[in-house]
């Protein structure tokens, strides 16, 4: 009986240090003292449930896509509520979505039409947002994974304590930030909401009181060359809609029965 629950016991621990060691060692550093602990137990919530069954979003691999990049590449910060909940439309990046997800997620429909406008570039048909990530953009959740069909079920599980560390740091640097929505809009202090811009959410119930026509792309180019620092090439014209820039199979899932 007792090596039955130790061998649960270890796959949790397995999966949860695979878990942590997607996060690029820069933000390791970073995210370190009392933030660490919170970090870790938070890791360990979720590696539990995985292994209890539950179906999380996205898979364990992505779960710290957004800091899998050096922390000192990011300039622009994208923050978003928490993962799409339908199964298979989460990749660990806010508003992007697998390049054949179809229909797009309506939020990411409307960037798009948003991104259209501002630009003078063609509406892309991948959902994939990857590029952006290449070019300095985080796309950070606030709160990082999701259960399946029940948007904002892991409110209040300790992600909001890291994401909340990870902004704080990225204050400290030159940065610009776009924040969609109110619950985004809680850090424009923290960040400074003169290096902000701050919308309606892309939302179809938002959407029309105020995020299209806010032009944030070019805004926050403005923002940032204020700052002495490069403009973000936002194009992402010329995308396979069905290949997904970094596409990961289920690594942790595969290697090593984690669980």
């Amino acid at each position: 009986m007792n090596g039955g629950v130790d061998d649960g016991a270890n796959g949790t621990y397995a999966l949860a240090g695979r878990i942590l060691a997607t996060i690029h060692p820069s933000w390791r550093g970073i995210l370190t003292g009392s933030i660490e602990d919170q970090l870790e137990s938070a890791v360990r919530r979720v590696a539990q449930r995985i292994c209890d069954g539950e179906r999380i979003q996205p898979a364990p691999e992505h779960i710290f896509r957004a800091l899998s990049r050096p922390a000192d590449d990011t300039r622009v910060l994208v923050l978003g509520q928490d993962p799409y909940p339908t199964p298979g439309h989460a990749v660990g990046l806010s508003f992007s979505s697998a390049p054949q997800t179809r229909p797009l997620p309506k939020s990411l429909k409307n960037i798009f039409t948003e991104y259209g406008e501002d630009l003078g570039l063609p509406v892309p048909e991948s959902a994939d947002l990857t590029p952006w990530t290449e070019n300095g953009v985080m796309l950070l959740n606030r709160v990082l994974t999701v259960q399946e069909g029940q948007a904002g079920s892991d409110r209040g599980q300790g992600w909001e304590a890291v994401t909340g560390a990870v902004v704080d740091h990225l204050s400290t640097r030159p940065v610009a930030a776009i924040l969609w929505g109110r619950q985004a809009q809680e850090v424009a202090d923290v960040i400074g909401r003169d290096r902000c811009v701050l919308s309606p959410h892309p939302s179809p119930l938002s959407a029309y009181r105020g995020f299209f026509g806010s032009r944030p792309f070019s805004r926050v180019n403005q923002i940032l060359q204020a700052q002495g620092v490069a403009p973000v090439d936002w194009s992402l014209t010329g995308q396979e809609s069905g290949t997904e820039s970094g596409q990961k199979t289920e690594q942790l899932r595969e290697e090593g029965d984690a669980c």
